[in-house]
């Protein structure tokens, strides 16, 4: 196979990932996905002599699907079909591109996404979420205690993603009025809201807390420590004008398992099952879809329809309810 950056494909490519990240203001996450998907694109296309937009036909596409469909993962796992789904819309965002610049290539309208298996979604029952909040309520250590309690309540009132919890900053949470703004995909913004019992958990967190960092949920890596240790390691600190990072994904998702283990709770149970529960809770207390929609950040519809399992439910208790009562 011939160098790759000699293929026009490839520098079409670059400047659709510039076009991404300075015309579109596309996050980071984003781009670096987009990269991934067509880098996969491009070496299936020049080694199937693929080497210009005009040389992508329908019957390319058909070759690339049939190509991707025998992928196999890293642990040797066929690709799931909705990740073959995201190599096509990346190269039909690419495809729209080229349109846009008059490249002659495919149009993107083109290419046909195959329709997903309905998945099943996960989600907490309200007796297990009170065994995990139980089971935090026992932790030893008061900080560890009060940061935990006052994550697994924001994760669960909010239904925040993972990255977005993470991400949040102490000086962004009006306690008050138990609401706050989070920046979430596609850097759209939306509004969250507190229940009374997370926010009064925040509270309690941040009068134990004694550090100058900015971030609302912390590692406190000195718990544990004798006092000198924990002096030190905050003036050091200090100096320095560190900053204090603040939980990353990975260590929220240790901790969910944590207490999740503790509780007994035999469920697969990660950030986004708290997420799932946030919006199972919402529908079936009445809420309509649209407005969980809305305070889920789901930019269409259709992802928040997921969550038939509980629409569902309620027309089973309709018909039960009306059906054949002479």
């Amino acid at each position: 196979m011939e160098n790759k950056t000699s293929s026009p494909l490839y520098r079409y490519i670059g400047e659709f990932l510039e076009y991404c990240e300075i015309g579109k203001n596309q996050s980071r996450n984003t781009i670096a996905a987009y990269h991934r998907y067509l880098n996969k694109f491009l070496a299936f296309a020049l080694a199937s002599g693929i080497k210009d937009p005009k040389d992508v036909t329908l019957d390319a596409i058909k070759k690339y699907r049939l190509y991707l469909n025998r992928l196999a993962d890293d642990k040797g796992n066929s690709l799931k079909l909705i990740t073959q789904n995201y190599h096509l819309i990346a190269l039909r965002a690419f495809l729209k591109y080229l349109a846009k610049q008059d490249v002659e290539t495919l149009s993107p309208e083109k290419i046909e996404l195959p329709k997903n298996p309905q998945r099943q979604v996960e989600f907490l029952e309200n007796e297990e979420l009170q065994r995990l909040f139980e089971s935090a309520s026992r932790e030893k250590n008061e900080l560890l205690r009060l940061r935990d309690l006052a994550l697994l309540h924001t994760l669960f009132s909010t239904g925040l993603r993972v990255s977005e919890a993470a991400g949040l900053k102490k000086d962004s949470i009006n306690l008050d009025r138990r609401e706050f703004t989070v920046r979430g995909k596609g850097s759209k913004l939306r509004i969250v809201f507190l229940s009374d019992e997370a926010a009064e958990s925040i509270k309690n967190y941040l009068k134990k807390r004694d550090d100058g960092g900015k971030a609302l949920f912390i590692g406190h890596s000195t718990v544990g420590q004798s006092v000198e240790k924990q002096i030190a390691s905050h003036g050091a600190a200090s100096d320095k004008g560190a900053k204090i990072p603040g939980l990353t994904p990975r260590q929220i998702q240790r901790i969910i398992k944590k207490y999740c283990r503790l509780a007994g709770i035999v469920k697969k149970v990660t950030p986004h099952t708290l997420r799932h529960s946030f919006a199972t809770d919402l529908l079936q207390n009445g809420a309509d879809i649209r407005s969980v929609q809305t305070l889920l950040g789901h930019a269409s519809i259709t992802t928040t329809q997921i969550y038939t399992h509980i629409t569902n439910q309620g027309l089973r208790d309709i018909h039960k309810k009306f059906h054949n009562k002479k």
